[in-house]
């Protein structure tokens, strides 16, 4: 089973995530899915991390371009890189069991029977709250930053898949994080993953 799991800024889903991948003895993809792609593209993991996620120029024509060319040498660095990684997220559901947080995997991956893809929030409190403790973000800032990531990963998983960001029929499970620890969630996603192994094998 191939999970997805988009998620809100500070919700807690790329921990739940790792967690999820522990307990079902997953493959965990997240960061990985960047220094992939940038070595793929030619280039340093530190150079392309600030393009991570983040849509820039036309869709219409980085499609064009990304079906046509023999080389995507012509896109801008955000889009070469969001390919690429898209091209790393389809080589690693080949090998099976995983857990791939974010950059529309879900999307990518739209036609496979075996993903499950979650959609991870929680309420702006609560994100802030986790902010706070887990990333060290001063108070203060907590709500800017989450304003700003949110609106990049909506701009991002729109820009490429046409989709709308966090919309519940875009998914087969939306889950408040929030409403659970972060142990909790990862079994509560877990207990899914294992029925629907199991509904699989009859």
């Amino acid at each position: 089973m191939i999970v997805t799991i988009g998620r809100k800024y500070g919700s807690g889903g790329r921990m739940t995530g790792e967690k999820l991948a522990k307990l079902l003895n997953y493959r965990f993809y997240d960061r990985e899915l960047l220094k992939i792609a940038a070595r793929d593209i030619g280039m340093h993991e530190d150079v392309v991390q600030n393009f991570d996620e983040k849509p820039a120029g036309s869709l219409l024509y980085s499609t064009y371009l990304h079906a046509t060319l023999a080389t995507t040498d012509a896109l801008p660095l955000n889009q070469k890189l969001a390919f690429a990684q898209f091209d790393v997220i389809r080589r690693v559901a080949q090998d099976g069991d995983c857990v791939i947080i974010g950059r529309c995997a879900d999307y990518v991956l739209q036609g496979r029977r075996d993903c499950f893809n979650v959609f991870v929030t929680a309420s702006d409190e609560v994100r802030s709250q986790r902010l706070v403790q887990y990333y060290g973000v001063p108070e203060d800032l907590v709500e800017k930053v989450i304003k700003k990531q949110d609106k990049q990963r909506a701009e991002y998983y729109n820009f490429f898949t046409h989709r709308k960001w966090g919309s519940g029929s875009t998914y087969d499970l939306c889950l408040d994080a929030g409403r659970f620890t972060l142990d909790g969630a990862a079994e509560l996603l877990a207990n899914a993953v294992r029925q629907l192994e199991q509904a699989a094998k009859t």
